[in-house]
């Protein structure tokens, strides 16, 4: 009995800071947003409760529409576009040889200069007046093809997805590249000798093998996608016309530069709500395949 006492002793103890950081840094802080979505808080004067005024704006609110849209959008740009390319990337490096590890940095390079580096490089590129890709127009005598890339609501938000899979493809190749690597040459060999090419090792070896992979990197795409905010912020800030906003830069333009405390706090919870549908539905699709299978 006291052994059993002793052992739920040490269990609560190694799980307490674990709670306590959760309720200090997660479940308070989601109360206090919940209750202040209901009031028309600020920050510059007493909030009075205005019970669901914010969420029924919300709903006509075509602007927290749009940068969900956005956020589906670089959902499937990452999930069909940066895979893909990530994939054939790790299937290119093992033909090689004694240049692997080069082009394995080359592909990580991205990753390794970061979001803000990479930003502001990109930002530079898509410049109107000086950009190297208006630059590069002009040399090849495409002068009509200039354009104003981050000025324009039509390309905006393609040039934010365009850096956001180049900064996150170096994540994307490794995964891939680890799980080319863990797959048994044995396979390989036994394919080879029953006359397969190398097309139909990678389609009828290596992609079914890479399922729990591709499953882990679908998972993380979405969770990018959700959660994106530096990018977006760093070269457009949402702009131009909100046409580039994240649901995450379009609640932090609400709340603290339009100082809507209260409304931008309606939006975090709404999209809060989203996320955990998103969760509970990814988790379904991920149960029914694995009972399937």
């Amino acid at each position: 009995m006291t052994k059993m006492l002793s052992n739920k002793l040490i269990i609560t103890l190694f799980i307490m800071p674990g709670l306590l950081f959760f309720a200090c840094f997660i479940l308070i802080p989601l109360i206090y947003s919940a209750f202040y979505s209901f009031t028309n808080y600020d920050l510059l004067q007493p909030y009075t409760f205005i019970g669901l005024d914010n969420y029924k704006e919300l709903i006509r609110d075509g602007d927290f529409y749009h940068s969900l849209w956005n956020a589906l959008l670089m959902m499937l740009a990452l999930i069909f576009i940066q895979h893909p390319i990530a994939i054939a990337a790790g299937m290119f490096a093992q033909y090689l040889g004694r240049g692997e590890k080069a082009i394995r940095a080359v592909y990580f390079l991205p990753t390794i200069i970061g979001v803000v580096v990479g930003s502001m490089v990109w930002s530079s590129i898509f410049s109107t007046q000086f950009g190297l890709l208006n630059h590069l127009l002009d040399i090849v005598g495409l002068e009509s093809w200039q354009h104003d890339w981050l000025g324009d609501p039509k390309t905006a938000i393609w040039c934010i997805i365009l850096v956001s899979m180049w900064c996150g493809f170096g994540y994307a190749f490794l995964l891939y590249y680890t799980g080319l690597k863990g797959i048994p040459a044995d396979l390989h060999e036994a394919a080879k000798l029953d006359g397969a090419s190398n097309f139909q090792i990678h389609t009828l070896i290596d992609l079914p093998m890479l399922k729990p992979i591709i499953k882990v990197n679908v998972i993380l795409a979405v969770i990018a996608s959700l959660k994106m905010f530096d990018i977006t912020k760093l070269m457009t800030n949402g702009g131009p016309f909100k046409s580039t906003h994240m649901p995450l830069t379009y609640m932090y333009e609400e709340a603290f530069s339009l100082n809507r405390y209260g409304y931008g706090n309606a939006v975090s919870i709404t999209f809060v709500v989203i996320c955990l549908l998103v969760t509970f539905a990814m988790n379904k699709m991920m149960k029914s395949e694995e009972g399937e299978a």
